[in-house]
């Protein structure tokens, strides 16, 4: 193998020196051996020579890591014949994985990276490759452990519900040749309360290679991440342990170990938005927001906040790996991650607002996005929701996917191949008459009469070819476009009508645009929020009424202005939209956040001028008030504060030359509501319970449609693990094994079930194996929810209980 050119290798994760010494390996294979890499090949592999010499005083022996590391942890050992002062060391950074990395390497072919190691007292293993137009080339692995002879580790779980009591552990190790009289102490906050249990002793002999575990009983009383700090110290003292007299570590006599403890409400949590586009150029802009919470909720739960932006697309830029509080497990709900990121730098890059480190952000994303979008493709360049699980792919997708490469190729490499070879596979669904039939199964299946009906599916695929740029004579789009003709009259939706009106500005049809916008024009929907659409007994309130306001946004800013609809007649629209926005920047879905942001990044665009200032002003009937101030210098920079008046009535006022964006957000948590219309779903926990061995119980969850359609869209199963419980490996295969079951998900706490669909009356069961990990007294019960992805008002909720009985008595614990 070709060694790598100096200047275009790039290297990933912590990395050792790319250099191995002469004589290290007799076989190439043993390198790739090494580093747990198999490869296959027919051609001929080199083994790697040094490609310069170095200078062995400053960098050491050729084939040793190459990394700057600083750490506390490694001050800690002792130093024989240092006499320092007795140092404390705090230790508050505790990741699961540390670096993965890409890693420029300039024309002198080395590059030193420096990083500060974890507090974790662990041995971290390190690997690294480079590639180039020259070759590939892997580095030997290495590892480096962080350790400090004397150190306290601490056990409990990562969150329980509030009042819940649970044993916190601390372990002192002592690694030292000679005994150590250790003392041991939890802080105090107002935050929990900390017990010691009975009989416990907090001071203790450690001699070397013995350990000592230290207890208290603690209840989380605060909600919130609350941070649990203990220390232990070796004390200078004339005791003995045994016959030997102690010592005391030359460095590090204490350490000290912060960790986060996660305190959740009881219940579920609800989010209110309240949103306000106030543009005060004409004169000052009020609004009044009433903050009220229901007649039940959790007590404690109850919190709100403002935030003011001074660029429409603000919010969406701060939360573009979150703009949805769903779970992103499957083809569709990943592009939701990468085509927003096109919009908005194509916008920063127009109005000059794009720095070095937003471009970075949104490049990471885009070229994380695209590797993940690869698992979800078929070997015939379309791509499904779940990729090889699905049967065929899906046109709707592939159409996505396809347009949002396309538009990533300005920022990102893409392979050509997938545009292309995507482009190739929705040609082969186009039928004599143009449109093109739907395959695969979609999964917004509120869409239909919309794109699940061939001639939206086609007006929606046409508009991502002539997005990519395909020109309207093109023989593809040009039967297409024959066939939406044909079928523009007998259209009776207003989203098809939306969809098709886009798809003809982007083909340059002023006639059919002009018609198709007249007629939108006369079923809009005016409210004091602004201007929208939805279809007839829709609630306009839903992902689709947001999707097909979109799509007249861009249908009015995609083309040549038109006579009867200004600035003015947008503006009206993007006042209702931005009411929909979540707290996040996305909106309720998938496709409603793309399509939204989409038009909003136009509308921003065209809207856009520098300079001009303004002044929020908030204030409360009780007392409160704050300003903001916004301008050209500040205009992306999110401004937040917390409310204390909940409930309260807050008025806003904007002052100025130029716009703001204001949300005012308000949570609470409230008990599982007794009934739901469009889905049941029930739980119960079983199981043998065992105050000598660790507990496990069997999770029964049962679900059920019983809503007005045939089948749901996609269902997602959120199943909440009882505190201080871990999910059985076993169990998870299992569900993966569910031929009903498209993906199983595990996050801290929660297990998240994707389901093609729930027939209408079609009962359900899934069943999990839970495992108690630690034990937890005054355990709360844990929640259970379904629901429709796209349609989040059908939904249900409940509650199990562990079956164990639970003593009083904390020392059991």
């Amino acid at each position: 193998m070709p060694s790598p050119s100096p200047s275009e290798a790039v290297w990933y994760r912590l990395l050792p020196h790319p250099f191995f010494a002469q004589g290290q390996y007799d076989e190439v294979y043993d390198i790739f051996r090494e580093v747990g890499v198999k490869a296959l090949t027919n051609s001929d592999m080199k083994k790697p020579v040094p490609c310069f010499e170095m200078r062995h005083d400053l960098w050491g022996p050729i084939g040793g890591p190459r990394i700057v590391m600083h750490s506390a942890a490694k001050e800690l050992v002792p130093d024989v014949g240092a006499k320092q002062p007795p140092k404390e060391t705090i230790r508050t950074l505790f990741p699961e994985t540390w670096i993965w990395e890409l890693v420029p390497v300039g024309d002198s072919g080395r590059v030193t990276v420096e990083q500060t190691v974890p507090d974790t007292i662990t041995k971290w293993a390190a690997s690294g490759f480079c590639t180039s137009p020259a070759g590939f080339g892997l580095a030997t692995s290495t590892s480096l452990t962080a350790f400090q002879p004397f150190f306290v580790s601490l056990t409990l779980p990562y969150s329980v519900i509030r009042e819940e009591v649970f044993p916190l552990k601390a372990t002192v190790f002592n690694y030292l040749s000679k005994c150590i009289m250790v003392h041991v102490s939890l802080r105090e906050s107002a935050q929990f309360t900390g017990q010691p249990c009975d009989g416990c002793q907090y001071r203790r002999c450690l001699c070397g290679e013995e350990s000592e575990t230290f207890t208290w009983v603690v209840t989380a009383t605060t909600l919130g991440r609350v941070n649990i700090t203990v220390s232990a110290e070796a004390l200078s003292t004339e005791e003995l342990c045994g016959n030997e007299v102690v010592t005391v570590p030359e460095r590090g006599q204490i350490d000290t170990v912060v960790r986060t403890l996660l305190v959740e409400p009881e219940g579920t949590e609800q989010t209110i938005s309240h949103n306000a586009l106030l543009c005060p150029q004409d004169g000052p802009v009020e609004k009044a927001v009433s903050l009220e919470l229901p007649e039940v909720f959790v007590d404690g739960s109850a919190k709100a906040s403002v935030s003011v932006l001074g660029d429409l697309m603000g919010r969406a830029l701060k939360n573009l790996d979150r703009l949805l509080a769903m779970p992103f497990g499957c083809g569709e709900q990943n592009m939701v991650l990468f085509a927003p990121n096109i919009y908005i730098l194509r916008y920063l890059e127009i109005t000059e607002q794009l720095t070095p480190e937003i471009k970075s952000k949104t490049i990471t994303f885009l070229e994380s996005g695209y590797q993940r979008e690869l698992n979800y493709k078929h070997n015939d360049g379309s791509y499904s929701a779940f990729g090889q699980r699905d049967a065929s792919g899906n046109t709707w997708l592939t159409a996505f996917v396809m347009k949002s490469f396309g538009g990533a190729t300005r920022y990102i490499f893409i392979d050509p191949e997938y545009i292309t070879s995507a482009k190739v596979w929705l040609n082969h669904q186009q039928q004599e008459d143009g449109c093109i039939k739907s395959v695969g199964k979609l999964f917004d299946n509120g869409m239909k009469g919309g794109v699940s009906d061939e001639v939206m599916l086609t007006a929606y695929i046409t508009a991502a070819l002539l997005e990519l740029g395909t020109n309207s004579t093109d023989p593809m789009v040009h039967r297409s476009l024959a066939c939406l003709r044909q079928a523009s009259d007998q259209i009776n939706s207003t989203y098809a009508t939306a969809l098709l009106s886009y798809t003809f500005t982007l083909a340059g049809d002023s006639v059919m645009r002009a018609r198709l916008i007249d007629r939108l024009d006369k079923v809009a929907i005016i409210t004091e929020q602004g201007r929208h659409w939805e279809n007839a007994g829709a609630s306009g309130k839903g992902s689709l009424a947001v999707e097909m306001t979109s799509y007249v946004l861009l249908a009015l800013l995609s083309g040549p202005p038109l006579s009867d609809f200004d600035l003015g007649y947008a503006t009206s629209i993007v006042h209702w939209l931005t009411h929909q926005q979540n707290p996040h920047g996305g909106f309720s879905s998938t496709q409603d956040t793309v399509v939204a942001l989409q038009a909003l990044t136009l509308y921003a665009t065209a809207t856009f001028s520098k300079g001009g200032a303004s002044t929020v002003t908030v204030t409360s009937t009780g007392g409160y008030k704050s300003q903001f101030h916004v301008d050209e210098h500040n205009r992306l920079l999110y401004q937040e504060e917390q409310l204390q008046e909940v409930p309260g009535v807050y008025n806003i006022k904007a002052n100025g030359e130029t716009c703001a964006f204001v949300q005012i957000t308000l949570q609470y948590n409230i008990p599982p509501p007794p009934d739901f219309s469009s889905f049941t779903i029930s739980a119960n926990a079983t199981g043998v319970c065992s105050s000598a061995n660790k507990t496990s119980l069997t999770v029964s969850v049962h679900v059920r449609y019983n809503g007005g359609r045939e089948e749901t869209n996609m269902v997602i199963i959120s199943i909440r693990l009882l505190s201080g419980f871990l999910l059985d490996k076993s169990s998870l295969i299992q569900l993966k094994a569910d031929p009903s079951v498209k993906r199983v998900e595990k996050e801290e706490g929660h297990v998240i079930i994707y389901l093609d669909e729930l027939k209408k009356m079609a009962p359900m069961s899934y069943f999990l194996v839970i495992v108690e990990d630690i034990p937890v007294r005054n355990l709360k019960p844990a929640v259970v929810k379904v629901y429709d992805y796209y349609d989040k008002s059908d939904e249900a909720v409940s509650e199990y209980s562990s079956p164990c009985a639970q003593s009083d008595d904390l020392n059991q614990l």
